[in-house]
């Protein structure tokens, strides 16, 4: 059974690696900000998985190598949410910066959102979503040299939130509560969940040696 990641993050193409599953990549370009001022007010769980199902929905008619997508075609995103404010990817640094100054010692949720369409045989027979949300505490007494060194790394600029629990960010990052791999940007347990949803075990998916 092949899955079809529609997104070229490296976070999720690792962690589906991981467990045992090699991706057919495909990039959505879906425009997000577009996307969420014309869905109008939307609680942050309501946009991750919006985005998630506009990302799917985009590669669903694409063919690779000329065939059909014939299989799962899995979409994501993304989001950290502190004080009732959801933060994106900054980009920046000075937005990285600024973002890291008021978070350090706190904490907040990350929602990952995930839609997954079941195309098999060429075809859309359904899909279902979900989301899954982690609490994270950042660790108490970061140093503004800490952040600065870590934001020269570029690391923070493209990831929700500005940090990262798998890589360079992880040493600022004290406790995860929920699921790491949604926090990562991928609930494994979730995509378990939705595949069974559709008749599929989790052992099908394996594709790749570990």
């Amino acid at each position: 059974m092949r899955l079809y990641l529609a997104s070229t993050s490296p976070a999720r193409l690792a962690t589906l690696r991981a467990v045992g599953v090699e991706p057919i990549l495909l990039a959505s370009h879906v425009d997000e900000d577009a996307a969420v001022a014309a869905a109008g007010p939307l609680t942050p769980p309501q946009m991750v998985e919006l985005l998630a199902r506009l990302k799917a929905e985009a590669v669903a008619g694409r063919t690779v190598d000329g065939d059909a997508i014939d299989g799962f075609i899995l979409g994501g995103d993304s989001a950290f949410e502190l004080d009732g404010i959801v933060y994106g990817k900054p980009h920046e640094p000075a937005v990285a910066r600024e973002r890291w100054l008021l978070q350090r010692g706190r904490e907040g949720q990350l929602h990952s959102g995930h839609w997954l369409i079941d195309h098999r045989g060429g075809v859309a027979h359904g899909a279902a979503g979900g989301v899954s949300t982690s609490t994270v505490r950042f660790a108490e007494g970061i140093t503004e040299e800490e952040i600065d060194a870590y934001i020269a790394t570029g690391e923070p600029l493209q990831v929700a939130g500005a940090f990262t629990i798998d890589s360079l960010g992880a040493p600022f990052i004290a406790e995860v509560r929920g699921d790491p791999h949604a926090v990562v940007g991928l609930s494994v347990a979730m995509l378990r969940t939705l595949l069974i949803g559709f008749g599929v075990s989790w052992p099908a998916m394996w594709n790749r040696s570990l």
